[in-house]
């Protein structure tokens, strides 16, 4: 018997989870559940965090957590509580499977089966952000070597348990040098470890054009947060439909099961809501807590239901569907199915169950860090390169410390700018130690004192560090 807390959310979550949870019950899953209440209700009885301190205990207590949608009310500088509870708790792992259902659901990719690993702790899901200027809002994207290194590690050895035999890496790291740079360099640091496992990387873009026109061409796919969150909604919606899909959210000593979709208001308590996300989901944590046998009965008695062709509004199709139900029946269908397994589309037989255990992160030696200098962000109304080059060099160097770069919005507009160039009010102005010299903080200070005597609006400042030697900031576009 396994004690779990469950959610049952907002819109059509109560719906789905009653649904979900019949069908667990009558498959004889073992389970004692411990039910709480977050989300919308919460949010507007005044909690801003969604959940309350008791909710918070019963998840950590039990460690193990299905969660039906829930609903973020839109304003007040609420955060999402998805987020939230993903960081919170260390679930640093996002595991969606996508595997398409032809002929019985609609899909252009019959032979579709792919994994999306995707980072669930940062990137620029860290949510910070400010506005700088009157023009200007800044989102922060943080990438960590023990983020990148877990997130990998657990690709691959999602592949080696479940006999995959390719992990591909999406990055943008011919733009992002420094962040997604990490990522595929430690990509390939661990690929080395996996020698019986093809591994490839994949700009993006591209990655991303092949995976909506070939996905069969790809296995486990891993990747940073964002490109994460949309790809796997893409890769879900390819195979028939987002509605089908449920992922998990795995850390060291917790995980969340949930359906990916949102908790669609406008259909609740209307008794339409397909269930199939969030039994995907309850199929996964089944899996995870070694009830094998009891996932692969309620996963065939699924993959029965939906060959039969009894199919909720969303996925029905006149030439394959046989049934149109509603959320309850739908359920039913599937309990009448179990002990059943699918004639044509493949039946399942989960064998390597259980959580995948990859070892805490150990901290690297330390590298030498030298100080070289200084970006400092400036609030500049004016629109000539020129001028405030000239301003900050008169004012602002020192003898340490002077101005080699001025950049607006990344792209390098002193010395030797364009006049074509389009200009904002956000200013990035490099000071470089002179001479291959490093420098210390009080020289940075030096150059922010020169500011204030100047009437500089100085707006924030990031230090220029090497590591090892390496350059640990990235050049200006064009420079």
């Amino acid at each position: 018997m396994t004690k779990i807390t469950v959610a049952k959310g907002d819109g059509i979550g109560p719906e789905i989870m009653d649904a979900t949870l019949s069908i667990l019950k009558a498959a004889g899953a073992q389970l004692d559940i411990d039910e709480i209440e977050v989300g919308e209700k919460v949010y507007l009885a005044g909690n801003t965090a969604g959940i309350s301190d008791e909710a918070w205990e019963k998840i950590r207590e039990n460690k193990i957590f299905l969660k039906a949608p829930i609903t973020t009310p839109q304003g007040g500088g609420y955060k999402s509580l998805n987020v939230t509870t993903r960081k919170t708790l260390g679930l640093f792992a996002n595991v969606r499977p996508c595997k398409s259902l032809h002929p019985y659901i609609s899909t252009k990719h019959p032979d579709m089966d792919v994994v999306i690993v995707r980072e669930n702790e940062e990137d620029l899901y860290a949510g910070i952000e400010h506005q700088q200027t009157d023009e200007v809002v800044q989102c922060l994207k943080l990438i960590s070597r023990p983020g990148c290194e877990k997130i990998i590690t657990y690709a691959f050895e999602y592949a080696k348990k479940f006999g995959r035999k390719k992990v591909t890496c999406f990055t943008k790291d011919n733009i992002m040098k420094q962040t997604d740079g990490l990522f595929h360099k430690v990509f390939d640091e661990i690929a080395a470890k996996y020698p019986e496992i093809e591994n490839e990387h994949w700009i993006i873009d591209i990655g991303a054009a092949k995976l909506a026109d070939s996905p069969e061409a790809f296995d486990v796919i891993v990747m940073p947060n964002l490109y994460g969150d949309v790809l796997s909604d893409i890769a879900a919606q390819i195979t028939g439909s987002v509605g089908l899909a449920g992922s998990s959210n795995i850390g060291h000593d917790h995980a969340m099961f949930e359906a990916i979709h949102g908790s669609a208001p406008r259909r609740a308590g209307q008794n339409m809501a397909n269930p199939s996300g969030l039994i995907q989901g309850a199929i996964l944590m089944l899996q995870h807590i070694g009830q094998s046998d009891i996932a692969a009965k309620v996963q065939n008695a699924w993959l029965k239901t939906m060959e039969d062709g009894i199919h909720t509004y969303d996925v029905y199709d006149e030439k394959v569907s046989t049934k149109k139900v509603g959320t309850k029946e739908f359920a039913e269908a599937v309990v009448a199915n179990l002990g059943q397994v699918p004639s044509k589309l493949k039946k399942v037989d989960f064998k390597n169950t259980g959580a995948i255990e990859i070892p805490k992160h150990t901290r690297r030696p330390r590298a030498e860090k030298v100080l070289q200098g200084v970006d400092v962000f400036v609030d500049w109304e004016g629109t000539d390169p020129d001028k405030i080059g000239e301003k900050m060099s008169n004012t602002m160097n020192t003898d340490v410390l002077q101005l080699s770069m001025i950049t607006n919005r990344g792209v390098k507009v002193w010395p030797n700018g364009f006049d074509e160039t389009f200009c904002t009010d956000h200013w990035r102005c490099r000071f470089k130690a002179v001479d291959g010299k490093s420098a210390t903080k009080a020289d940075i200070i030096d150059v922010l004192n020169r500011a204030i005597e100047a009437g500089v609006d100085t707006i924030k400042t990031e230090n220029l560090y090497t590591f090892d030697g390496e350059r640990g900031y990235s050049l200006g576009q064009g420079q």
